[in-house]
């Protein structure tokens, strides 16, 4: 099941580039990233109480809530900058260096979550890497 939404997501990442590529045009790049929030927002209240899962803010540790803050900042400075760099590139060259997070997050996970690498892992941050200045050079 994980492989599907994993994949859904993707098709849905793509469609978010595209879409906010078209939508971007002539509109400040954070007011476009605002409006896109609070669609986000709205959603996932949504997602929230349709699930009846609100009941569960209060048992929420004061350690998750300082990461989730910190992950929901990281979300916000990654999707201005997505933004802004989209209003100003090609759609075609901007996304595959967005696209880098998964080497960088790969990066990250060894270093703070202290997850291993394999090889195969490494032949395919490498791939992912050179693929990524292929397409943009």
């Amino acid at each position: 099941m994980w492989f599907i939404l994993a994949l859904a997501s993707s098709i849905f990442a793509a469609l978010t580039s595209i879409l906010a590529k078209i939508g971007i045009d002539g509109v400040n790049s954070n007011l476009a990233t605002a409006i896109r929030t609070v669609v986000v927002l709205v959603m996932s209240w949504g997602m929230v109480f349709l699930t009846n899962a609100q009941g569960g803010i209060t048992e929420i540790s004061r350690r998750s809530w300082v990461f989730l803050v910190l992950s929901g900042l990281a979300t916000g400075a990654s999707w201005l900058c997505y933004y802004k760099a989209l209003q100003l590139g090609e759609a075609s060259k901007v996304v595959p260096i967005d696209k880098l997070s998964v080497v960088i997050t790969m990066i990250l996970a060894a270093l703070i979550l202290h997850e291993q690498f394999t090889p195969k892992s490494i032949v395919g941050c490498v791939l992912i890497a050179a693929g990524t200045l292929l397409m943009v050079i």
